[in-house]
């Protein structure tokens, strides 16, 4: 009888580490008059209510995987998101830096947000060109993949041949794909609060396994859930 070779599930390469990037659930929103804290010049807004029901969703959505570690940014949003899944594992989320959002120089605080409303030409000018640094004071792209690959490679380190969920931002969550995939810098701009993007850290490469699974969440989506910050 001849061998048969069957198509088979994925299995994780040895050594690699499996990475469930959550993105934080919506921040409150932000008004001229009520710009976000800063911390080392991040606008750094707590939860809105529906970003704290998004951070039950994925508690109770990841509360039976294998999760060994929880990572957070030193960005509150993330740490509030990763609150109700630490509960249900007894994890203390550890703090991950170098994965905080993409510094957005003058245009913190939320001002992004009221520029992208406006359809600042500045705005409009960053994505068509997909570079943050037309901003001015932001950050550019290699900056932003060096500490980005900096914190996952330390993750990786950390958790050989295990399954870690790391609660970070829009911005970081399309670099680390677009980086992945070498598509265009902005070509997974817009991952929905509370959604998750599954990644493979291997040795040489990071593997992509989903992107924006928001089933979880359906009931708590708007039209700006894929805002960026």
């Amino acid at each position: 009888m001849a061998r048969e070779y069957r198509q088979h599930t994925f299995q994780r390469p040895p050594g690699a580490t499996e990475i469930l990037l959550v993105r934080h659930g919506e921040s409150r929103a932000a008004t001229p008059d009520n710009p976000f804290p800063l911390v080392d010049g991040h606008g750094d807004p707590e939860l809105h209510p529906n970003g704290v029901l998004q951070a039950e969703r994925v508690g109770a959505r990841l509360r039976t995987e294998p999760i060994e570690a929880i990572y957070v940014t030193n960005l509150r949003r993330t740490a509030e998101t990763a609150e109700p899944l630490a509960g249900h594992l007894g994890l203390t989320p550890r703090v991950e830096a170098d994965l905080r959002e993409v510094h957005l120089g003058e245009w913190e605080g939320g001002v992004l947000r009221m520029k992208a409303a406006e359809q600042d030409p500045i705005f409009l000018e960053m994505r068509r060109e997909q570079r943050w640094d037309v901003i001015p004071g932001a950050e550019s792209w290699e900056t932003i993949n060096a500490r980005v690959t900096r914190g996952l490679r330390r993750i990786q380190s950390e958790h050989p041949d295990q399954l870690v969920v790391a609660v970070v931002h829009g911005g970081i969550v399309a670099h680390i794909l677009a980086h992945a995939t070498g598509s265009k810098p902005f070509a997974f701009n817009g991952a929905d609060n509370g959604s998750i993007t599954h990644i493979v850290m291997m040795e040489e490469e990071i593997m992509v396994r989903r992107f924006n699974d928001a089933s979880h969440l359906l009931d708590t989506l708007h039209d700006g859930s894929g805002q960026l910050t």
